[in-house]
């Protein structure tokens, strides 16, 4: 077996690994993403039965699914325990390897809890869905804003029929004019996107909620969202 401790950059990452048949111990700075998936792949290749462990990092998606294509164990560490566990001041990345490879050898790697690949893909769907309908927020008050200006204040009203069109019959500035109509097609294609995406969330509570009580009540993509 292969254990490999993995401190993980955007551009590259660094690893020092253990090979528990020989008991070698060898340190190597991979470039991402070619170099090294061509590592893993290589030990793929050989037959070998690898486990990796690195912080949690918000921007290593891609090393994750290749890890799990592979039939990789992949451990994810919590970044401030393992910082805890640093004994020196000075801080290098091969530093770095080496305290994730020697936590994960002594049985003191600080593991945490990762969702699955559906569970995030699911995540995805619902931090879009958010996103876009903060965008369509900022949106509708701006236009509020340039009905308020003309001495129009209709609140709620002025995204019904009616209020559509007299904020659309509002003679304004040729910018003023222009800023408005930017800002209403962009709501238009804002609109039926969040409706679309509102359409899935819904159906994929209903599978969940017809799914056994024990299995829905782990709560599934809706909890620990920030992951």
């Amino acid at each position: 077996m292969m254990i490999i401790g993995c401190d993980y950059h955007p551009g590259f990452q660094q690893i020092a690994w253990l090979d528990t048949q020989t008991g070698e111990v060898v340190e190597r700075r991979l470039g991402h993403r070619g170099e090294a998936e061509e590592f893993y792949r290589d030990l793929k290749g050989r037959g070998m039965t690898v486990r990796v462990g690195m912080e949690a990092s918000g921007h290593a998606r891609w090393f994750e699914r290749l890890l799990t294509d592979l039939q990789f164990e992949l451990w994810i560490g919590d970044a401030a325990a393992v910082r805890t566990k640093r004994v020196r001041k000075q801080k290098t990345d091969r530093q770095d390897a080496q305290l994730l490879l020697q936590l994960l050898m002594e049985n003191r790697f600080p593991r945490i809890w990762v969702a699955d690949a559906e569970n995030r893909d699911l995540r995805q769907l619902l931090w879009h869905r958010h996103r876009l309908v903060q965008m369509r927020t900022r949106i509708m008050n701006q236009l509020h804003g340039v009905a308020l200006n003309e001495g129009v204040r209709r609140k709620k009203g002025l995204w019904r029929p009616a209020g559509r069109r007299q904020l659309e019959s509002l003679v304004l500035a040729p910018w003023a004019s222009r800023r408005r109509q930017d800002l209403l097609d962009l709501l238009d294609q804002l609109t039926p996107k969040i409706h679309e995406l509102t359409r899935a969330l819904e159906e994929i509570v209903e599978i969940w909620m017809a799914r056994p009580s024990s299995t829905a009540s782990r709560g599934g993509p809706w909890t620990q969202m920030c992951c």
